[in-house]
Protein backbone atom coordinates (compact mmCIF):
# COMPACT_ATOMS: atom_id res chain seq x y z
CA UNK A 1 0.00 0.00 0.00
CA UNK A 2 2.63 2.45 0.83
CA UNK A 3 5.15 0.93 -1.94
CA UNK A 4 7.59 4.32 -3.47
CA UNK A 5 6.33 4.91 -7.04
CA UNK A 6 8.45 6.09 -9.72
CA UNK A 7 7.03 9.60 -11.42
CA UNK A 8 8.40 9.92 -14.81
CA UNK A 9 9.15 14.05 -14.91
CA UNK A 10 6.57 14.92 -17.67
CA UNK A 11 3.77 13.27 -14.93
CA UNK A 12 5.53 15.10 -12.28
CA UNK A 13 5.39 18.35 -14.23
CA UNK A 14 1.38 17.62 -15.16
CA UNK A 15 1.00 16.62 -11.24
CA UNK A 16 2.38 20.30 -10.37
CA UNK A 17 0.63 22.02 -13.07
CA UNK A 18 -2.96 20.67 -11.66
CA UNK A 19 -2.35 21.75 -8.06
CA UNK A 20 -1.30 24.75 -8.76
CA UNK A 21 -3.73 25.49 -11.14
CA UNK A 22 -6.64 23.77 -8.57
CA UNK A 23 -5.07 25.91 -5.59
CA UNK A 24 -5.03 28.94 -7.35
CA UNK A 25 -8.95 28.55 -8.75
CA UNK A 26 -9.58 28.08 -5.10
CA UNK A 27 -8.08 31.21 -3.84
CA UNK A 28 -9.76 33.03 -6.63
CA UNK A 29 -12.80 32.07 -5.99
CA UNK A 30 -13.41 31.62 -1.99
CA UNK A 31 -12.02 34.98 -2.05
CA UNK A 32 -14.49 36.30 -4.09
CA UNK A 33 -17.20 34.31 -2.44
CA UNK A 34 -15.63 35.52 0.88
CA UNK A 35 -15.15 39.33 0.10
CA UNK A 36 -18.97 39.56 -0.26
CA UNK A 37 -19.21 39.99 4.18
CA UNK A 38 -16.89 43.44 3.17
CA UNK A 39 -19.38 44.63 0.87
CA UNK A 40 -22.60 43.79 3.02
CA UNK A 41 -22.30 46.68 5.60
CA UNK A 42 -22.03 49.32 2.52
CA UNK A 43 -25.19 47.71 0.48
CA UNK A 44 -27.27 47.43 3.71
CA UNK A 45 -26.70 51.47 4.30
CA UNK A 46 -26.49 52.28 0.12
CA UNK A 47 -29.66 50.25 -0.57
CA UNK A 48 -31.62 50.47 2.91
CA UNK A 49 -31.74 46.73 2.90
CA UNK A 50 -32.63 44.42 6.30
CA UNK A 51 -30.88 41.61 7.81
CA UNK A 52 -33.31 39.30 6.36
CA UNK A 53 -32.44 40.65 2.62
CA UNK A 54 -28.70 40.88 3.70
CA UNK A 55 -28.94 37.02 4.22
CA UNK A 56 -30.81 36.31 1.00
CA UNK A 57 -27.57 38.41 -0.86
CA UNK A 58 -24.95 36.27 0.29
CA UNK A 59 -27.03 33.11 0.31
CA UNK A 60 -28.19 33.35 -3.45
CA UNK A 61 -24.43 33.13 -4.53
CA UNK A 62 -23.80 29.69 -1.90
CA UNK A 63 -27.21 28.67 -2.72
CA UNK A 64 -26.28 28.53 -6.38
CA UNK A 65 -22.93 27.54 -5.71
CA UNK A 66 -24.37 24.48 -3.94
CA UNK A 67 -26.96 23.28 -6.28
CA UNK A 68 -25.06 23.32 -9.67
CA UNK A 69 -22.08 21.65 -7.94
CA UNK A 70 -23.67 18.07 -8.83
CA UNK A 71 -24.57 18.86 -12.55
CA UNK A 72 -21.35 20.52 -12.62
CA UNK A 73 -19.38 17.44 -11.73
CA UNK A 74 -21.60 15.52 -14.29
CA UNK A 75 -21.14 18.31 -16.90
CA UNK A 76 -17.60 17.92 -17.02
CA UNK A 77 -17.55 14.51 -17.97
CA UNK A 78 -19.10 14.92 -21.28
CA UNK A 79 -17.13 18.67 -21.44
CA UNK A 80 -14.32 17.88 -19.65
CA UNK A 81 -12.97 19.99 -17.08
CA UNK A 82 -10.88 22.87 -18.00
CA UNK A 83 -13.42 24.71 -20.51
CA UNK A 84 -15.83 24.28 -17.69
CA UNK A 85 -13.54 25.26 -15.05
CA UNK A 86 -12.21 28.10 -16.82
CA UNK A 87 -15.87 28.69 -18.30
CA UNK A 88 -17.29 29.03 -14.32
CA UNK A 89 -14.69 31.14 -13.14
CA UNK A 90 -14.86 33.82 -16.35
CA UNK A 91 -18.48 33.69 -15.16
CA UNK A 92 -17.54 34.46 -11.43
CA UNK A 93 -15.81 37.39 -12.87
CA UNK A 94 -18.50 38.56 -15.38
CA UNK A 95 -20.68 38.54 -12.23
CA UNK A 96 -18.74 41.04 -10.39
CA UNK A 97 -18.59 43.10 -13.30
CA UNK A 98 -22.01 43.42 -13.15
CA UNK A 99 -22.22 44.24 -9.41
CA UNK A 100 -20.22 46.86 -9.97
CA UNK A 101 -23.50 48.46 -11.84
CA UNK A 102 -26.01 46.99 -9.78
CA UNK A 103 -28.71 49.87 -8.81
CA UNK A 104 -30.81 48.23 -6.57
CA UNK A 105 -31.49 45.23 -4.42
CA UNK A 106 -32.60 43.22 -7.90
CA UNK A 107 -29.64 43.50 -10.27
CA UNK A 108 -27.37 43.02 -7.30
CA UNK A 109 -28.98 39.74 -6.70
CA UNK A 110 -29.22 38.79 -10.43
CA UNK A 111 -25.45 39.27 -10.64
CA UNK A 112 -24.60 37.42 -7.23
CA UNK A 113 -26.78 34.32 -8.54
CA UNK A 114 -24.96 34.32 -11.85
CA UNK A 115 -21.49 34.22 -9.91
CA UNK A 116 -23.17 31.57 -7.60
CA UNK A 117 -23.08 29.44 -11.06
CA UNK A 118 -19.67 30.46 -12.05
CA UNK A 119 -18.19 29.33 -8.86
CA UNK A 120 -20.10 26.06 -8.30
CA UNK A 121 -17.75 24.40 -10.83
CA UNK A 122 -14.42 25.18 -8.67
CA UNK A 123 -14.94 22.72 -6.11
CA UNK A 124 -16.11 19.17 -7.13
CA UNK A 125 -14.04 19.42 -10.76
CA UNK A 126 -10.18 21.41 -8.93
CA UNK A 127 -10.87 18.75 -5.88
CA UNK A 128 -11.07 15.83 -8.05
CA UNK A 129 -8.35 17.15 -10.86
CA UNK A 130 -5.93 17.22 -8.02
CA UNK A 131 -7.58 13.59 -6.08
CA UNK A 132 -6.88 11.93 -10.24
CA UNK A 133 -3.50 14.04 -10.44
CA UNK A 134 -1.99 12.28 -7.47
CA UNK A 135 -3.47 9.15 -7.15
CA UNK A 136 -1.21 7.23 -9.22
CA UNK A 137 2.22 8.35 -7.15
CA UNK A 138 0.29 9.03 -3.85
CA UNK A 139 0.13 11.85 -1.77
CA UNK A 140 -3.64 13.21 -2.25
CA UNK A 141 -3.69 13.90 1.16
CA UNK A 142 -1.02 16.07 1.75
CA UNK A 143 -2.31 17.93 -2.10
CA UNK A 144 -5.74 18.33 -0.91
CA UNK A 145 -4.39 19.78 2.36
CA UNK A 146 -2.52 22.72 -0.01
CA UNK A 147 -5.92 22.58 -1.73
CA UNK A 148 -7.55 23.69 1.40
CA UNK A 149 -4.94 26.07 2.41
CA UNK A 150 -4.90 27.70 -0.58
CA UNK A 151 -8.72 28.62 -0.10
CA UNK A 152 -8.25 30.59 3.11
CA UNK A 153 -5.30 32.47 1.51
CA UNK A 154 -7.52 33.70 -0.75
CA UNK A 155 -10.16 34.73 1.65
CA UNK A 156 -7.37 36.38 3.76
CA UNK A 157 -5.80 38.20 1.31
CA UNK A 158 -8.65 39.93 -1.16
CA UNK A 159 -11.52 40.45 1.44
CA UNK A 160 -8.26 42.36 3.61
CA UNK A 161 -7.06 43.97 0.39
CA UNK A 162 -10.56 45.48 -0.87
CA UNK A 163 -11.46 46.35 2.87
CA UNK A 164 -8.35 48.51 2.41
CA UNK A 165 -9.29 49.80 -1.04
CA UNK A 166 -12.55 50.96 -0.32
CA UNK A 167 -11.08 53.23 1.91
CA UNK A 168 -9.14 55.01 -1.89
CA UNK A 169 -12.03 53.95 -4.24
CA UNK A 170 -15.67 53.37 -4.08
CA UNK A 171 -17.43 49.73 -3.68
CA UNK A 172 -18.19 50.37 -7.56
CA UNK A 173 -14.64 50.37 -8.54
CA UNK A 174 -14.28 47.53 -6.08
CA UNK A 175 -16.13 45.24 -7.45
CA UNK A 176 -15.29 45.97 -11.20
CA UNK A 177 -11.63 45.45 -10.23
CA UNK A 178 -12.54 42.01 -8.62
CA UNK A 179 -14.77 41.49 -11.96
CA UNK A 180 -11.01 41.87 -14.28
CA UNK A 181 -9.46 39.90 -11.39
CA UNK A 182 -12.05 36.33 -12.19
CA UNK A 183 -11.23 36.83 -16.28
CA UNK A 184 -7.84 36.76 -15.30
CA UNK A 185 -7.73 33.68 -13.64
CA UNK A 186 -9.60 32.37 -16.10
CA UNK A 187 -7.50 33.06 -18.63
CA UNK A 188 -4.51 31.66 -16.56
CA UNK A 189 -6.56 28.49 -15.77
CA UNK A 190 -6.37 28.15 -19.38
CA UNK A 191 -3.18 27.81 -19.57
CA UNK A 192 -1.82 26.53 -16.58
CA UNK A 193 -4.17 23.52 -16.54
CA UNK A 194 -2.26 20.40 -17.80
CA UNK A 195 -3.99 18.47 -21.26
CA UNK A 196 -4.33 15.27 -19.98
CA UNK A 197 -6.54 16.53 -16.90
CA UNK A 198 -9.75 16.99 -19.15
CA UNK A 199 -10.76 13.82 -19.59
CA UNK A 200 -8.46 11.58 -16.91
CA UNK A 201 -12.23 10.58 -14.74
CA UNK A 202 -12.95 7.90 -16.79
CA UNK A 203 -9.84 6.06 -16.43
CA UNK A 204 -9.14 6.76 -13.25
CA UNK A 205 -12.22 6.17 -11.14
CA UNK A 206 -12.45 2.74 -12.42
CA UNK A 207 -9.95 1.75 -10.28
CA UNK A 208 -11.04 0.64 -6.89
CA UNK A 209 -10.59 3.49 -4.29
CA UNK A 210 -9.19 3.71 -1.18
CA UNK A 211 -12.34 4.32 0.60
CA UNK A 212 -13.96 1.56 2.80
CA UNK A 213 -17.49 2.49 1.26
CA UNK A 214 -19.85 2.72 4.41
CA UNK A 215 -23.05 4.90 3.72
CA UNK A 216 -24.35 5.47 7.26
CA UNK A 217 -20.55 7.71 8.11
CA UNK A 218 -20.71 9.30 4.66
CA UNK A 219 -24.61 10.78 5.58
CA UNK A 220 -23.34 11.62 9.12
CA UNK A 221 -20.56 13.05 7.61
CA UNK A 222 -22.33 15.35 5.09
CA UNK A 223 -24.57 16.11 8.31
CA UNK A 224 -21.76 17.33 10.27
CA UNK A 225 -20.60 19.29 7.23
CA UNK A 226 -23.50 21.21 6.70
CA UNK A 227 -23.83 22.12 10.20
CA UNK A 228 -20.61 23.88 10.46
CA UNK A 229 -20.91 25.25 7.65
CA UNK A 230 -24.17 26.88 8.20
CA UNK A 231 -22.40 27.96 11.49
CA UNK A 232 -19.92 29.48 9.95
CA UNK A 233 -21.75 31.32 7.08
CA UNK A 234 -24.08 32.47 10.10
CA UNK A 235 -21.68 33.72 12.28
CA UNK A 236 -19.56 35.16 9.19
CA UNK A 237 -22.74 37.62 8.06
CA UNK A 238 -23.49 38.97 11.45
CA UNK A 239 -19.66 39.26 12.54
CA UNK A 240 -19.16 42.72 10.33
CA UNK A 241 -22.49 44.12 12.12
CA UNK A 242 -21.73 43.03 15.37
CA UNK A 243 -17.47 44.88 15.04
CA UNK A 244 -19.81 47.93 13.52
CA UNK A 245 -21.56 47.85 16.65
CA UNK A 246 -18.62 47.98 18.62
CA UNK A 247 -16.95 50.86 16.59
CA UNK A 248 -15.40 49.15 13.88
CA UNK A 249 -14.88 51.35 10.78
CA UNK A 250 -14.98 49.44 6.82
CA UNK A 251 -11.45 49.43 7.26
CA UNK A 252 -11.75 47.37 10.63
CA UNK A 253 -13.91 45.12 9.13
CA UNK A 254 -11.66 44.08 6.58
CA UNK A 255 -8.77 44.03 8.91
CA UNK A 256 -10.92 41.80 11.51
CA UNK A 257 -11.98 39.00 8.35
CA UNK A 258 -8.60 38.96 7.72
CA UNK A 259 -7.43 38.11 10.98
CA UNK A 260 -10.31 35.20 11.08
CA UNK A 261 -9.00 34.15 7.64
CA UNK A 262 -5.40 34.31 8.33
CA UNK A 263 -6.63 32.11 11.32
CA UNK A 264 -8.60 29.97 9.48
CA UNK A 265 -5.81 28.96 6.93
CA UNK A 266 -3.80 27.62 9.48
CA UNK A 267 -6.50 25.70 10.98
CA UNK A 268 -6.98 23.76 8.05
CA UNK A 269 -3.45 22.59 8.73
CA UNK A 270 -3.10 22.33 12.12
CA UNK A 271 -6.37 20.26 12.51
CA UNK A 272 -5.66 17.90 9.67
CA UNK A 273 -2.52 17.23 11.81
CA UNK A 274 -4.44 16.87 14.95
CA UNK A 275 -7.19 14.77 13.58
CA UNK A 276 -4.18 12.07 12.27
CA UNK A 277 -3.28 12.06 16.17
CA UNK A 278 -6.07 12.18 18.27
CA UNK A 279 -8.81 10.80 15.77
CA UNK A 280 -11.70 13.08 14.52
CA UNK A 281 -14.32 12.83 16.56
CA UNK A 282 -12.09 14.29 19.88
CA UNK A 283 -11.02 16.94 16.93
CA UNK A 284 -14.65 17.97 16.34
CA UNK A 285 -15.33 17.77 19.93
CA UNK A 286 -12.44 20.01 20.57
CA UNK A 287 -13.07 22.47 17.54
CA UNK A 288 -16.72 22.63 17.69
CA UNK A 289 -16.95 22.96 21.59
CA UNK A 290 -14.05 25.65 21.44
CA UNK A 291 -16.02 27.63 18.74
CA UNK A 292 -19.16 27.89 20.21
CA UNK A 293 -17.52 29.23 23.22
CA UNK A 294 -15.83 31.71 20.59
CA UNK A 295 -18.42 32.97 19.63
CA UNK A 296 -20.38 33.16 22.71
CA UNK A 297 -17.45 35.59 23.42
CA UNK A 298 -17.22 37.46 20.38
CA UNK A 299 -20.85 39.29 21.63
CA UNK A 300 -19.80 40.38 24.91
CA UNK A 301 -15.94 41.59 24.53
CA UNK A 302 -15.01 44.78 23.70
CA UNK A 303 -13.82 45.79 20.15
CA UNK A 304 -10.26 45.14 21.02
CA UNK A 305 -10.73 42.08 22.79
CA UNK A 306 -12.55 40.62 20.12
CA UNK A 307 -9.83 41.45 17.51
CA UNK A 308 -7.39 39.61 19.61
CA UNK A 309 -9.65 36.45 19.70
CA UNK A 310 -10.25 36.46 16.16
CA UNK A 311 -7.16 34.47 14.87
CA UNK A 312 -8.36 31.62 17.45
CA UNK A 313 -11.92 31.78 16.28
CA UNK A 314 -10.49 31.49 13.30
CA UNK A 315 -8.67 28.55 13.74
CA UNK A 316 -11.30 26.45 15.17
CA UNK A 317 -14.03 27.88 12.65
CA UNK A 318 -12.38 26.68 9.63
CA UNK A 319 -10.37 24.31 11.07
CA UNK A 320 -13.09 21.61 11.51
CA UNK A 321 -13.88 21.46 8.12
CA UNK A 322 -10.19 19.86 7.09
CA UNK A 323 -10.84 17.79 9.12
CA UNK A 324 -14.25 16.64 8.03
CA UNK A 325 -12.90 17.03 3.86
CA UNK A 326 -10.25 14.86 4.86
CA UNK A 327 -12.64 11.88 5.86
CA UNK A 328 -14.36 12.16 2.40
CA UNK A 329 -11.77 10.04 0.42
CA UNK A 330 -11.69 7.31 3.71
CA UNK A 331 -15.82 7.41 3.61
CA UNK A 332 -16.28 7.13 -0.58
CA UNK A 333 -16.93 3.71 -2.01
CA UNK A 334 -14.76 2.27 -4.94
CA UNK A 335 -15.17 4.39 -7.75
CA UNK A 336 -16.91 7.25 -6.31
CA UNK A 337 -14.88 9.62 -5.07
CA UNK A 338 -15.82 12.12 -7.22
CA UNK A 339 -19.41 11.74 -6.37
CA UNK A 340 -18.88 11.51 -2.55
CA UNK A 341 -16.70 15.17 -3.11
CA UNK A 342 -19.39 16.58 -5.11
CA UNK A 343 -21.87 15.37 -2.29
CA UNK A 344 -20.60 16.80 0.35
CA UNK A 345 -19.59 20.11 -1.15
CA UNK A 346 -23.36 20.27 -2.15
CA UNK A 347 -24.56 19.53 1.93
CA UNK A 348 -21.82 21.88 3.41
CA UNK A 349 -22.64 24.70 0.79
CA UNK A 350 -26.31 24.54 1.01
CA UNK A 351 -26.13 24.73 4.75
CA UNK A 352 -24.09 27.83 4.33
CA UNK A 353 -26.42 29.46 1.71
CA UNK A 354 -29.48 28.64 3.91
CA UNK A 355 -27.93 29.87 7.02
CA UNK A 356 -27.79 33.39 6.27
CA UNK A 357 -31.30 33.61 5.34
CA UNK A 358 -32.48 31.75 8.53
CA UNK A 359 -30.72 33.47 11.00
CA UNK A 360 -31.05 36.86 9.29
CA UNK A 361 -34.70 36.35 9.99
CA UNK A 362 -33.42 35.45 13.46
CA UNK A 363 -31.42 38.78 13.75
CA UNK A 364 -34.47 41.09 12.37
CA UNK A 365 -36.82 39.70 15.12
CA UNK A 366 -34.05 39.29 18.24
CA UNK A 367 -31.59 41.22 17.07
CA UNK A 368 -27.51 40.10 15.83
CA UNK A 369 -26.26 39.19 18.88
CA UNK A 370 -28.83 36.54 19.94
CA UNK A 371 -28.65 35.38 16.37
CA UNK A 372 -24.51 34.75 17.51
CA UNK A 373 -25.85 33.07 20.31
CA UNK A 374 -28.55 31.01 18.95
CA UNK A 375 -25.71 29.78 15.87
CA UNK A 376 -23.00 28.51 18.89
CA UNK A 377 -26.11 26.38 20.63
CA UNK A 378 -26.90 25.04 16.91
CA UNK A 379 -23.12 24.10 16.79
CA UNK A 380 -23.17 21.57 19.55
CA UNK A 381 -25.34 19.14 17.33
CA UNK A 382 -22.45 18.52 15.48
CA UNK A 383 -20.95 16.79 18.27
CA UNK A 384 -23.12 13.67 18.62
CA UNK A 385 -22.80 13.49 14.41
CA UNK A 386 -18.89 13.55 15.00
CA UNK A 387 -19.67 10.26 16.95
CA UNK A 388 -22.00 8.72 14.46
CA UNK A 389 -19.24 9.05 11.52
CA UNK A 390 -16.25 7.68 13.86
CA UNK A 391 -18.37 4.83 14.70
CA UNK A 392 -19.04 4.47 10.68
CA UNK A 393 -15.89 4.27 10.01
CA UNK A 394 -15.09 1.75 12.41
CA UNK A 395 -18.16 -0.52 11.75
CA UNK A 396 -16.95 -0.98 8.10
CA UNK A 397 -13.30 -2.12 8.92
Amino acid sequence: MTDTVVIPASQCSARRRSLIAGCSAHAVHDGLTDVIYVLLPIWQAQFALSYAQIGLLRGAYSGMMAVFQLLASRTAKRWGRTPLLVGGTALAGIAYLMVGQATGLVLLLLALLLGGLGASTQHPLASSMISDAYEEGGGIKQALSQYNFSGDIGKTLIPGLVGLLLTVISWRASATLLGLLGLVAAGLLWWLIPTPSRAPATTKTARPSSGIGSASGLRALICTGTLDSAVRMGFLTFLPFLLQAKGAGTAGVGLALSLLFVGGAFGKLLCGYLGARIGMMKTVWLTETTTALLIMAAVYLPLNGLMLTLPLLGLVLNGTSSVLYGAVPDLAGAGRREQAFALFYTGTIGGGALAPVVFGSVGDALGAPVAAMVLAAVLLLTLPLAWWVERGMVDER
